[in-house]
């Protein structure tokens, strides 16, 4: 997370020294140790948290995962009373009528 804040602090500081962003992104990702796709992937990111960009910020992104984690698990969840409310009617079915 260090390295992402120090990322796009560098490059929001010195965009303007060079003739375009993928420009800038060449020039400091090397100083940082990543890619210039992982520093330009970074850089939208934090303009889409702050507003300035269009698309969903990373609480959006994360929330969307935690959603999509709990309905995998409630499926799971679901699949499993369906067999055994399936397998208790079955057993209810072969006992004997009483009256």
């Amino acid at each position: 997370a260090e390295l992402r804040e120090r990322g796009v602090r560098l490059f929001r500081e010195h965009r303007g020294d060079y003739a375009s962003d993928n420009a800038a992104y060449k020039a400091i990702a090397p100083k940082l140790g990543c890619s210039p796709d992982s520093l330009r992937v970074w850089c939208q990111q934090a303009e889409r948290d702050a507003g300035q960009r269009g698309g969903l910020t990373s609480g959006e992104k994360d929330r969307i995962k935690e959603l999509e984690r709990e309905v995998r698990e409630l499926r799971q969840v679901n699949e499993i009373l369906k067999k055994a409310s399936a397998y208790f009617a079955a057993a209810e079915l072969d006992r004997p009528f009483r009256k």
